[in-house]
């Protein structure tokens, strides 16, 4: 769970600012659209809601289609650079098997090293929750870590790492099975307002018994004001079952608020790899 996990705003590295602060800030907070979370923590006192709607050509084919929604993501600013993420269940609708997701909650810490490297640990719990369709039979845990460089003003690089133990849905069995979890983004913000990225991620095992799983997206952002984000994306599998599709497009928006707070009045498809999709 939002390049990128650093998608990267556009900010003068001369100047020594932190790429998690300023004009085009929102687009390098925010966890999605990429499957790599952020390495940016949500600022004190500020709460980020990110949410979607996503389609996708399921894998094996006979499986048909499948649509996932709202993928609601909210996530509050705590002070020294902490965050709490709360990730609630999410509609599936997909051929024979639709249902609810698991919810997850969770904490990241930001490390401010320089204006050009950043870097973050989160650690993420999955609820015993959902339906035996799509949710989880058990409790699931996620570690990460996060790295991001800016080459440049406009150029963004992030790779994640991750260790996971997991549990499948009640209908699939409900067994544990644990994975290594590589996550890879590039970005390039063309102009101000505007970021494109690619990303290939994967995992040592997408289910009990199941082998490693990789897949491709890219996508576009689009910077409406300096707090409302709208992207759009798509995605392909490159082998096994990650995510269970053979091709995937999104779309999500990623507003950021003012929480209320003592001397502050207020003036954003299956889961199984956490700080996914």
């Amino acid at each position: 769970m939002a390049l990128p996990g650093p998608v990267w705003a556009y900010q003068d590295l001369s100047s020594g600012h932190n790429p998690c602060r300023g004009r085009y800030a929102l687009l390098a907070i925010l966890d999605r659209p990429t499957v790599a979370d952020s390495s940016c923590a949500v600022r004190q006192g500020r709460i980020v809601l990110e949410a979607g709607y996503a389609y996708s050509s399921l894998y094996p084919s006979a499986n048909g289609h499948g649509q996932s929604y709202p993928q609601l993501e909210l996530r509050f600013g705590l002070p020294h650079d902490n965050e709490f993420v709360f990730l609630p269940a999410e509609r599936i609708l997909a051929r024979g098997a639709n249902g609810y997701t698991a919810s997850v909650i969770g904490l990241k810490h930001e490390f401010d090293v320089s204006s050009a490297w950043q870097f973050a640990a989160e650690s993420l719990v999955t609820l015993p929750s959902g339906d035996p369709n799509q949710g989880s039979a058990g409790t699931g845990i996620a570690v990460n870590g996060i790295a991001s460089w800016s080459p440049s003003s406009t150029v963004g690089l992030s790779l994640m790492v991750g260790v996971t133990s997991d549990t499948e849905p009640t209908n699939l069995g409900g067994g544990r099975y644990a994975s290594f979890n590589p996550d890879g983004v590039v970005t390039w913000e063309f102009v101000p307002d505007l970021q494109l990225y690619a990303e290939v991620y994967g995992q040592t095992h997408t289910g009990v018994g199941q082998g490693s799983g990789y897949d491709t997206d890219g996508g576009i952002q689009i910077l409406v004001t300096r707090d409302f984000e709208l992207d759009f994306e798509a995605g392909t599998r490159l082998s096994g079952q990650l995510g269970r599709f053979f091709a995937l497009y999104r779309s999500r928006i990623g507003p950021q608020v003012l929480a209320m707070r003592a001397g502050m009045t207020a003036p954003e498809m299956p889961k199984p790899f956490h700080g996914c999709v």
